[in-house]
C-alpha cells in the first residue's frame, strides 16, 4: 500500500512539473542567476564615466615620470634637429645574427618593399604603372613617386641631405618611427625591436 502511495505521489509530481514546464513562458520566473558578476563586470571601460576619480573619467593620464606597461619611450621629436640627434646618438641594440637579419628581411618585405622595392632601390610595385582591369572598367591607377635608393652604387641623396647609403641606424629608426614625406609612421605596425630588425636589414641593402 505504501508503495502505491509513493508511486502516486511521484506521478503527481511529474505531472505538475510537466504542466508548469509547458505553461505560459511570460509568467515563469528565471530563477537565480549563477555568477551575475560574469555578466555585469565591475570594471569600467576606458571611455565610461567613473565616479572614483575627481574628473569623472576612467582613462587617466599616467603620473609624471612613469612609463606604462609595454610602452617604450622615444626621447626624440619628429623635428629635423632630433632626426640629426638620433642619427648621432642611437645605435642598433640588437646583435647581428643570421636569424635576426632574416627576421628583419621578412619585416622589410611586408612593410617596406611595396614602396622601396625588394632590394631597396625605390622600385616597389606601388611606384610602377598599374592598371585596373575588370569586366566593368579599365583605368589607370595612381602611382606614387619612387623613394630614393638605398644602394651605395646608386649614390642617391636623402631628401634631408646626405647619401641614402650613409644613413645611420638612428636616422633610419627615426624615419620608421615618424615617417617622412609620403611615408607614414610605422610605429603602430612595428614594435621597437621589429624596427631595429628592419634597420639592420636596410643597412645590408645600403652595401649593395
Amino acid at each position: 500500500m505504501n508503495k502505491m502511495r509513493f508511486l502516486s505521489a511521484v506521478g503527481a509530481a511529474v505531472a505538475i512539473a510537466a504542466a508548469v514546464a509547458c505553461g505560459d513562458n511570460t509568467t515563469r520566473s528565471t530563477g537565480w542567476e549563477f555568477s551575475r558578476n560574469m555578466y555585469d563586470p565591475l570594471g569600467y571601460n576606458p571611455d565610461q564615466p567613473n565616479p572614483n576619480f575627481k574628473d569623472g573619467k576612467t582613462a587617466q593620464i599616467p603620473p609624471p615620470g612613469t612609463t606604462p606597461v609595454g610602452f617604450e619611450r622615444f626621447p626624440y621629436s619628429a623635428s629635423t634637429e632630433d632626426y640629426e640627434r638620433a642619427g648621432e646618438e642611437l645605435v642598433n641594440p640588437l646583435q647581428r645574427t643570421q636569424e635576426t637579419l632574416a627576421q628583419g628581411e621578412a619585416l622589410y618585405q611586408v612593410y617596406c618593399a611595396v614602396c622601396h622595392g625588394p632590394e631597396g632601390r625605390g622600385d616597389g610595385p606601388i611606384t610602377k604603372d598599374r592598371r585596373l582591369e575588370s569586366k566593368s572598367e579599365s583605368r589607370q591607377l595612381e602611382n606614387y613617386p619612387p623613394p630614393p635608393s638605398y644602394a651605395k652604387s646608386d649614390g642617391i641623396n636623402s631628401s634631408r641631405g646626405g647619401l641614402m647609403a650613409e644613413l645611420t641606424d638612428g636616422k633610419i629608426y627615426h624615419t620608421i618611427t615618424y615617417g617622412l614625406n609620403m611615408m607614414g609612421s610605422h610605429a603602430s605596425q612595428l614594435s621597437p625591436e621589429e624596427r631595429w630588425k628592419v634597420v639592420m636589414y636596410v643597412r645590408e641593402l645600403q652595401k649593395k
